[in-house]
């Protein structure tokens, strides 16, 4: 068991360690990301642990990789939901984030502002 608490520190450490943006952006594919790796490993520990000769580390790591990649997954289907399209007056493509003009971005992915 004291494997499974180790595991399941680690996972969340990791996850958490991701969930940073340096523009200060609500970013979905992180947040979603790590919610879901720290979820996974939860469930993958109990799993795993409860199923008979199971390892409830392993099933913590296996659980918050899948965990992860679906959040991650789900969330930047949210991000790009969440993106405005426009046009500069030279014809160049941006997006912006929750309709607002001060978080926008060139096609490329830099920061406009």
């Amino acid at each position: 068991m004291n494997k499974a608490i180790i595991a399941i520190a680690g996972a969340g450490l990791l996850a958490s360690a991701c969930a940073s943006d340096p523009y200060g952006n609500s970013n979905q594919t992180v947040r979603q990301g790590a919610i879901g790796a720290g979820l996974g490993a939860v469930a993958g520990a109990v799993i795993g642990n409860n199923v008979g000769g199971g390892n409830a580390a392993t099933g913590a790591l296996i659980g918050g990789a899948l965990g992860g990649a679906a959040g991650a997954i789900r969330g930047s289907s949210q991000d790009r939901n969440n993106q405005q399209r426009y046009r500069d007056s030279q014809g160049r493509t941006y997006y912006c984030y929750d309709n607002r003009q001060d978080e926008c971005y060139w096609d490329n992915g830099q920061r406009r502002y």
